[in-house]
């Protein structure tokens, strides 16, 4: 069995901190208690207020939240909880019992266009993923039961997963007006019986910390973490409401070339181009200046 890690996270609140782990803890479903009592379903979380500074407690799909009363600074106890955490996932312990009879939560799902003709996204009233999964093919999807069962679909070429959608590129054999009622039907009962988005060890889970891409981001030079910034401030809100996404790929100091990856609606999008060039372009050269001559796109 793979061994669980638990990373440390700061937040806004210096009160609050997340232990981030590289497994599941809960499917769909978030919960807060504010004491043992309200913490029956949870032993994790019973077992955590036997800690005397322990307030309140937040769990969600890859996380764990604690904010602490103001007895202890969090830097004094934070490894000592982290362990505590880690060695109760390995040790088989549960998160929160989940009920004899699983409650169906009412799912809706709805069709939206985005800029791209191949590619529509299906938003749900609830997140299915804590991070962003994209799959070009069904050997790619081995560790997405849901994307796997997508591609079973003929028509269906490419998955993106972010949040709260799926967006769908389609071969040309198919329309749209021909398929979207089927699509939508189908993702809403996954959703509805509580099926696996993406498996508990999943190596895209590991590489989507926050600890990871910390890591990741640091290793770059100085330049890049500029694109960087602007790319996740100015740019990514705009093409996540699309139903795509630009990852950073590159930077070339001596070409002063930047290269992007197009993902979900942007990928192969007719638009995308003048996106590139009119957009992103335009503005790393204004906000970089001397810095970046050329944006390049490769699809995801």
């Amino acid at each position: 069995m793979k061994k669980i890690e638990v990373s440390i996270q700061e937040t806004n609140n210096p009160t609050i901190i997340k232990f981030e782990t590289t497994s599941f803890l809960t499917k769909y479903e978030s919960f807060e208690f504010n004491n043992i009592d309200e913490a029956k379903a949870s032993p994790l979380a019973q077992q955590l207020f036997y800690l005397p500074f322990v307030k309140k407690i937040y769990i969600s799909s890859n996380f764990i939240a604690i904010e602490r009363f103001n007895i202890v600074e969090w830097k004094d106890v934070q490894n000592e909880v982290k362990e505590q955490i880690q060695n109760y996932l390995n040790e088989g312990g549960i998160v929160v019992e989940s009920a004899e009879t699983p409650k169906k939560t009412a799912v809706t799902i709805y069709a939206e266009s985005t800029p791209n003709p191949a590619v529509l996204k299906f938003v749900a009233n609830k997140n299915l993923t804590p991070f962003m999964l994209e799959y070009t093919s069904i050997d790619e999807a081995k560790s997405s039961p849901f994307a796997t069962e997508l591609f079973h679909f003929p028509f269906v070429k490419n998955v993106f997963i972010d949040k709260n959608y799926v967006s769908i590129t389609k071969y040309d054999i198919a329309e749209w007006n021909d398929i979207t009622i089927e699509l939508r039907e189908f993702i809403k009962s996954y959703v509805e019986n509580g099926k696996d988005i993406v498996l508990d060890n999943a190596p895209e889970l590991k590489k989507n910390t926050e600890a990871a891409k910390e890591t990741e981001f640091e290793s770059l030079d100085d330049t890049s973490k500029e694109i960087v910034n602007i790319l996740e401030e100015y740019v990514k809100p705009a093409v996540a409401s699309d139903g795509g996404n630009i990852q950073f790929d590159s930077y070339d100091e001596n070409t002063k070339r930047v290269r992007v990856i197009l993902q979900g609606a942007c990928s192969g999008c007719p638009s995308s181009t003048f996106t590139l060039k009119n957009g992103i372009e335009n503005m790393l050269k204004e906000m970089l200046k001397g810095k970046v001559e050329t944006v390049e796109a490769i699809n995801g």
